[in-house]
């Protein structure tokens, strides 16, 4: 017996976006949100930096939006930068009405402390100590779970969505208690799952993100651009009980150095702005340095600065390291580059609405224009909330003329059986993310791209013969997801003949004079997948 869940909206991800829409639509629609694991168990939480914002006299929009499409290396869409920006203010004072609490300097209550990141001309990144992420991601979750308009359903995986007449109207989910697939039905339905930075063998995200929307958007008719554009955090902690763990971008805008294995400060020699370089030139950096060196890491050095601002501004990372042995206020953290933050996605419009009517994409899942070729620090939750706000208003206008969804055939899992043989995907799962870390890394050429290719390709239709024939799983489900956006990852960074901004290739060094988008049509795409 299939479980039919109807809501006016239906959100696929419960972080920064899919809350930020959920809760500014909850006085006018009745909203089911989804969430694959726990509320919140995605990339929000984990956010250490902060959030960029125009915040105080010094500063203006048109600085920010210069610092980001300098970042973005002539690829970002300045109507998009400028929207997103002129509305940044406006996201924070909706953020400390639903009660966040952000860092102010101790001397005045009513000022905020803003940092300054890589890549930015003024301190304007306002955060909760270093764990900005965790403060949003409780204060959002404790909100939605207290509205009545909001349903939530925690572990549960949309498996792909419903597609009918040029419409979607809904998505088969996995419920993965039951282990049945059921169906949400909505007029409205929203992508936000995040980016595909599982992807890599080293990363910094948390295990579910899995490039979910963006598979599921190209597999249903949608376009996808830049995705060849993956963004290396230079600074992931080096350590094997660390596992994801991330040491904030801050901690360079704070003074922190990087240092090789020889004891040398080379950042300068890279970039004239040293540490604060953004982020691609200093993962580039790093990953030239410890190949040069033949080392496992390299090391960022804050021991520099008094315990107690230690403890003020980073209380999340000291205690973390030291659990492994590492008093930051002593000696240098081991850090090593690793996959962070996917440009690219699916492709939306300024309300976030993708090429399907009734289909939004917003946050990572999405591609806005905002981030070009190199996404500037703390824009990111920014582009969050900006967008999970503009799309909410367009439901809300749209939502009374918007058509009653269409009840989809259940889903048939009479022709499966339960697996024997899951030592398939974790193989293919170790695999996966091996080849793409060697060949389609921070340094790339064709023929290492190539071979990815040939490999993505043998994988999905190892992936695909495994799908047809036993009980669904949200393993399978996330590697089915994975191989497809490896497969758009590679051949988008195929078409681009240049290097600009986080894709560098030895074949093309050189940035073209003109900037273009990398954009993939899913009819196109099939047609020539073969060839």
């Amino acid at each position: 017996m299939t479980h039919y869940h109807s809501h006016d909206v239906l959100v696929i991800g419960s972080g920064a976006a899919g809350l930020t829409l959920a809760l500014q639509l909850a006085d006018s629609a009745r909203i089911a949100v989804i969430s694959k694991g726990e509320l919140n168990a995605g990339s929000t939480y984990w956010a250490q930096g902060g959030i960029a914002a125009v915040l105080h006299d010094g500063d203006t929009v048109d600085a920010h939006v210069a610092d980001t499409l300098a970042a973005g290396a002539q690829l970002c869409h300045e109507d998009s930068v400028r929207f997103t920006v002129k509305n940044s203010s406006d996201s924070i004072k909706w953020l400390l009405s639903q009660g966040v609490q952000f860092s102010r300097y101790e001397q005045s209550s009513d000022a905020f402390h803003l940092t300054r990141e890589g890549g930015h001309s003024q301190r304007r990144i306002i955060h909760a100590a270093d764990a900005t992420g965790r403060e949003v991601s409780e204060t959002l979750t404790n909100r939605a779970k207290e509205n009545p308009n909001i349903e939530i359903f925690t572990r549960h995986v949309a498996v792909d969505l419903i597609i009918a007449q040029h419409r979607c109207h809904g998505a088969y989910v996995l419920n993965r208690d039951s282990g049945h697939v059921e169906l949400f039905h909505a007029k409205a339905i929203v992508l936000a799952t995040g980016g595909a930075n599982k992807a890599y063998l080293y990363t910094s995200n948390p295990d579910g993100a899995s490039g979910d929307g963006i598979a599921m958007a190209w597999r249903a008719g949608c376009r996808v651009a830049n995705m060849e554009f993956n963004q290396f955090h230079p600074t992931c902690l080096y350590h094997p009980k660390a596992k994801s763990f991330l040491i904030t971008e801050a901690i360079r805008g704070e003074g922190g150095r990087l240092i090789s294995a020889t004891g040398e400060r080379f950042m300068f020699r890279y970039d004239e702005r040293g540490e604060l370089a953004p982020r691609d030139v200093v993962a580039r950096a790093i990953d030239h340095e410890m190949k040069r060196l033949g080392s496992d890491c390299v090391y960022l050095d804050i021991s520099h600065k008094s315990p107690d601002f230690l403890l003020e501004h980073f209380p999340t990372i000291k205690a973390r390291c030291l659990e492994l042995g590492i008093d930051i206020s002593r000696e240098a953290i081991p850090v090593v580059p690793a996959a962070h933050y996917t440009c690219g996605g699916v492709m939306v419009d300024q309300c976030g609405q993708t090429d399907i009517p009734g289909l939004y994409a917003i946050g990572e899942t999405s591609f806005t224009g905002l981030h070009g070729a190199n996404r500037l620090a703390s824009n990111s939750l920014l582009e969050c909330f900006v967008y999970g706000t503009s799309a909410a208003a367009d439901i809300r206008k749209r939502l009374a003329e918007l058509p009653s969804p269409r009840i989809a055939l259940p889903w048939d899992e009479s022709q499966v059986t339960d697996s024997d043989e899951d030592v398939v995907i974790s193989h293919n799962w170790d695999e996966l993310r091996r080849f793409m870390w060697d060949y389609v890394g921070i340094v790339r050429t064709n023929k290492r791209l190539q071979r990815a290719l040939n490999r993505a390709a043998l994988l999905q239709q190892e992936i695909d013969e495994y799908y047809s024939n036993y009980k669904v799983s949200n393993d399978l489900l996330e590697l089915r997801n994975l191989a497809m956006v490896a497969e758009l990852i590679i051949r988008s960074a195929l078409q681009r003949t240049e290097s600009r901004g986080l894709h560098y290739t030895l074949d093309y060094p050189e940035q073209s004079e003109t900037a273009e988008d990398t954009i993939l049509i899913p009819d196109n795409f099939h047609k020539h997948r073969h060839t």
